[in-house]
């Protein structure tokens, strides 16, 4: 299993899913219950973004399988470093 945060652009399949997920973000709450905040926001694979009630919220621990690792430069460390920190205060509150 992927350590750490997957870039924009991975493809993940999802425990008991059937349909692959593409990560296009991070840090997302559901608009009707900013208390829970997720780790990632994803959309259909190969699909991709049909619409806002199309956008799918999960966690790094519902992830069942990696099929591609997106992109990766020194920018999308230096973001992915800022979000886990981020992640781990909002769980630190969440308790």
């Amino acid at each position: 299993m992927w350590m750490g945060l997957l870039p924009i652009g991975s493809v993940v399949l999802l425990k008991e899913s059937e349909k692959r997920l593409m990560v296009i973000g991070f840090c997302q709450a559901k608009p009707e219950d900013t208390s829970k905040v997720y780790d990632y926001c994803g959309c259909l694979y190969p699909e991709g973004y049909l619409d806002a009630e199309k956008i799918y919220l999960f966690n790094h621990g519902q992830i069942e399988k990696v099929y591609s690792v997106g992109y990766m430069d020194e920018e999308q460390f230096q973001v992915s470093d800022r979000v886990l920190d981020a992640l781990s205060q909002i769980r630190e509150n969440e308790n």
